[in-house]
């Protein structure tokens, strides 16, 4: 990561020739600076630049998905006025940026624009090698055309940031790239969705301790709000990344099978007990709204729908929600959004599983 006077494409020229580094991506938007492949020797001698704020090695990150909508019933957004589901493929009008293995662009259920795609993986195109992401886009946006299933936002404007491979794995190098393109776009995307994670702890935003929180806090204070999965670990989300984060939206997993309060509906695809915190999911303080996230039903790739699970699947939904509300309040900060969510979620679920003792809001949307 560089000073922010610095001349990114330069500098990254400059030590390409100087220690033989293999120059990868070039962030400039949301953080100045490159990844690269380097020796050990090389990253010490680096780190001496004066322009050089900070050396940090790369790391893996794979997608937060398990197993899989009911969802959509549960978080009430069927009674949502501006997502307005009846069948009639009224559009919301806004932009959801989905950093994730890509999108199926050519799915027949979800609005992808084509404009905002970007490949910062494997492969030629953002075009979903893996399906987690085009599941992902279809809980946030799927089409309320009376096919297939429906997004919490219908017609929600998708942009696919592929930033994971075919296997569903990439390097903190990519989502910073992704990250990286969204800040770029801020001023067209409202929200972003990042069902994925890695392990690391939190930092302070402006410490230059680490490279994706510093991206993430320029494109939050972009106006961009960011909403990402807890992890599937059964741990603290203050163990894991980007979800131990302050300035994103946290989201944990319910389980849930007919999408009703009240519990006692017979397990499908997992055996976890209706209306309970999911068996996978993480929790604690970092956690700040609970959604879905168990046997959801969504769009595919190759123009298909699958069923899994995950607090991969709960983030989207409440992604959706953001998007809801940036729908009527367009001049809300990432804060406020975060703030309007929590208020509006209900208790009204049995927290008895939730080992963190917190019982967090569960994400709806009626009055949206």
């Amino acid at each position: 990561m560089l000073s922010p006077s610095a001349n990114t494409a330069s500098v990254a020229a400059q030590h390409s020739r100087a220690a033989d580094v293999a120059v990868d991506h070039v962030y400039t938007s949301a953080i100045r600076g490159y990844s690269a492949n380097m020796s050990a020797t090389a990253a010490a001698r680096l780190a001496d630049d004066p322009r050089v704020l900070l050396v940090q090695p790369d790391g893996v990150v794979t997608t937060t998905a398990q197993t899989t909508p009911t969802g959509i019933d549960r978080v009430d957004a069927e009674l949502s006025s501006t997502a307005a589901i009846d069948g009639t493929d009224t559009r919301v009008d806004v932009d959801v940026a989905v950093i994730d293995s890509g999108v199926d662009l050519d799915h027949p259920d979800i609005n992808v624009y084509q404009p905002g795609a970007m490949n910062c993986s494997t492969g030629r195109s953002a075009n979903d090698g893996n399906g987690h992401g085009t599941h992902v886009a279809g809980t946030i946006g799927a089409l309320d055309d009376s096919a297939g299933v429906v997004g919490v936002a219908p017609g929600a404007r998708i942009w696919p940031v592929r930033v994971l491979n075919n296997a569903g794995s990439g390097q903190w190098s990519d989502v910073i790239c992704g990250i990286d393109f969204v800040a770029a776009n801020a001023d067209q995307i409202e929200v972003a969705n990042m069902s994925l994670g890695g392990t690391g702890t939190d930092n302070t935003c402006g410490s230059n301790t680490d490279a994706m929180h510093e991206a993430i806090c320029n494109a939050v204070d972009a106006g961009v709000t960011f909403v990402v999965a807890a992890g599937n670990e059964s741990d603290d989300s203050a163990n894991h990344l980007p979800a131990a984060y302050d300035e994103v939206i946290t989201v944990s997993a319910l389980a849930d099978f007919n999408g009703l309060p009240g519990g006692g509906a017979a397990p499908t695809c997992r055996t976890d007990v209706d209306d309970t915190f999911a068996g996978f999911s993480n929790y604690g303080a970092d956690v700040d709204l609970i959604a879905p996230g168990v046997c959801i039903t969504s769009t595919w790739k190759g123009g298909g729908y699958d069923t899994i699970s995950g607090t991969s699947m709960a983030s989207p939904h409440v992604a959706g929600g953001a998007a809801l509300y940036q729908a009527t309040h367009p001049s809300a900060s990432p804060a406020q959004v975060k703030s309007a969510l929590q208020s509006a979620g209900t208790t009204d679920w049995n927290d008895v599983d939730d080992p963190d003792g917190t019982k967090e809001k569960l994400l709806n949307v009626a009055g949206f």
